[in-house]
C-alpha cells in the first residue's frame, strides 16, 4: 500500500499534525516546523519534541517530512540573502532532526540576474555550508523539481543532476518530485508511454535510487507552461492517469507522497479527505498470491 499523506498544520502544536493526519487515514504527513513567512521562529522543546514523536508513532505515520522556507533562496546572487538562506536551511535542517523527520523538502532556488551555472554553483555552495553549520546528522535534503517559473532552477533534471553531483555529503540528499511542477516544466505523464518516458529520463540523468519523496498535485496549467498552479486530483490537466500510474508503479512503494492540494471544505467534507478518497480509488486491487487458491462465493 503506497504511504499517502497531505502538508498538515501545526496549529497548536506539532502533535496535532499527526494526529489530524491519522484522523484522515494518512500513513505519512509532511509540515512547516515554523511560520512559512518568518526567518525566525521560536527553539523547539524537549516535550514538543516528544509530543510529536509519540502522535507519529501511536499513529502508525512513516517517513514524515518537513518543506523548508520559501524565503530560502540558496541560488541568489546576492550575498546577504544567500547568506540568510544558508543560515536558515541549516536551522530548518536542526529543527527537522529534533522532531525525528526523515527529509526537509526545499526549493532550489532563484538564479535571479545570472546564468544557470552560476545559480546551481550557488546552491551547491549553500548546501554544503549548511550542512557543516547544522548539527543534524540523519535528516536528509530532498530537492523539489520546479514548474521553471521566472528564474527558478530545478525544472530540468539536469540541473538536480548538477546539484547532487556537487555536494560534499552525497548519501545525504535526494529528490523529491512534485507531479503538478513536473508536468508544467513539459515533462508528459498522462499515458503509459509518457510517462514511463519521463521516469526513465529521471532514471537515466539522476537515478532512481535519488527519489525520495513525492508532492501529489494536478495542474491548472497545461503541459509546459512553467506556471506553478496547483489543482485538486483528477480536476486539473493532469487528470486521474498520471496519478494511477505512480500509484500502481511498484517502484514507488516506499516512496511517501504528499498532497499540497487546497484546504477547505466540500459539501461539508475535508477536502483533504475527498482528495485522498480520490487517489486510494484509483489503486489497483492487490491480486492473489502465485499459487493461492482463491475460494469462490456460492
Amino acid at each position: 500500500m503506497p504511504l499517502l499523506g497531505a502538508h498538515m498544520s501545526i496549529a497548536g502544536g506539532y502533535h496535532n499534525a499527526a494526529e489530524a493526519a491519522a484522523a484522515l487515514g494518512m500513513n505519512t504527513v509532511q509540515i512547516f516546523t515554523k511560520n512559512n513567512a518568518q526567518w525566525k521562529a521560536k527553539p523547539i522543546t524537549d516535550e514538543e519534541s516528544r509530543r510529536f514523536r509519540e502522535a507519529i508513532s501511536a499513529a502508525g505515520i512513516e517517513k514524515p517530512c518537513s518543506h523548508a522556507s520559501y524565503l530560502i533562496n540558496m541560488a541568489s546572487p546576492n550575498d546577504e540573502l544567500w547568506a540568510k538562506s544558508v543560515e536558515g536551511f541549516a536551522i530548518e535542517l536542526e529543527r527537522a532532526e529534533q522532531l525525528g523527520l526523515a527529509g526537509v523538502v526545499v526549493h532550489p532556488g532563484t538564479a535571479t540576474g545570472i546564468d544557470e551555472q552560476t545559480g546551481i554553483e550557488n546552491v551547491v555552495r549553500a548546501l554544503n555550508v549548511a550542512l557543516e553549520k547544522a548539527s543534524a546528522e540523519t535528516v536528509e535534503v530532498w530537492l523539489e523539481t520546479t514548474a521553471g517559473q521566472g528564474a527558478s532552477l530545478g525544472h530540468r533534471f539536469e540541473h538536480l543532476a548538477a546539484m547532487l553531483e556537487g555536494v560534499k555529503q552525497a548519501e545525504r540528499f535526494g529528490i523529491c518530485i512534485d507531479t503538478c511542477h513536473l508536468f508544467a516544466a513539459g515533462y508528459p505523464l498522462i499515458s503509459a508511454d509518457e510517462f514511463a518516458a519521463t521516469f526513465d529520463e529521471f532514471d537515466r540523468v539522476i537515478g532512481r535510487s535519488r527519489l525520495k519523496a513525492a508532492h501529489l498535485n494536478d495542474s491548472k496549467k497545461a503541459l509546459g507552461c512553467r506556471v506553478d498552479r496547483h489543482e485538486h486530483i483528477g480536476e486539473g490537466c493532469l487528470g486521474d492517469e498520471a496519478f494511477r500510474h505512480l500509484l500502481n508503479d511498484r517502484r514507488f512503494e516506499a516512496i511517501p507522497m504528499y498532497l499540497e492540494t487546497a484546504k477547505g471544505l466540500r459539501d461539508g467534507e475535508d477536502l483533504d479527505a475527498v482528495n485522498l478518497r480520490r487517489l486510494r480509488g484509483l489503486i489497483a486491487p492487490a491480486k492473489p498470491s502465485a499459487g493461492r487458491r482463491v475460494r469462490k462465493s456460492r
